[in-house]
């Protein structure tokens, strides 16, 4: 069975519905033989995301930067990853209170490093998630763990 990651840092009712979106989205009754485990940022391990075989990353953009906990994340995971997980697919959601560029950009480095392949466009939300963009959420969610069956 393929195991989806979804790594994220929900700090806010704003992140907290977009987690829960993709969640559900990846977890839909179409997607078969897919384990969606899920890990709040500063707990996920780089033993996590090497059993993965794709992963979903979630975070607020605080200050114009991802979240001190998805760095952490990427501060122990990045060497151990390397080698052992390019080309595999990932997905991405970001909430700002008013603009993620700077997060989205710190991100796709890391990942674009790692060599993981972006499978659906980034869902980016400034303010309070609208119904529209919660369903962006759902779509990315869903996306990426069709892209494992």
């Amino acid at each position: 069975m393929a195991r989806l990651l979804i790594v994220h840092h929900t700090p806010s009712p704003s992140v907290q519905g977009m987690f829960e979106a993709v969640v559900a989205g990846a977890g839909a009754e179409e997607i078969e033989g897919v384990e969606v485990v899920r890990r709040a940022a500063l707990a996920a391990t780089p033993s996590d995301a090497l059993a993965a075989d794709g992963y979903i990353l979630g975070t607020p953009a605080n200050l114009g930067m991802m979240s001190g906990a998805l760095k952490v994340f990427f501060d122990l995971a990045y060497y151990p990853c390397l080698d052992s997980t390019r080309g595999r697919p990932f997905g991405l959601y970001v909430h700002g209170n008013s603009d993620t560029a700077g997060a989205i950009r710190g991100i796709e480095s890391v990942v674009t490093g790692l060599g993981w392949s972006q499978v659906t466009p980034h869902v980016s939300v400034t303010g309070e998630p609208a119904k529209a963009d919660l369903d962006a959420c759902w779509e990315l969610g869903a996306t990426v763990a069709a892209s494992l069956m």
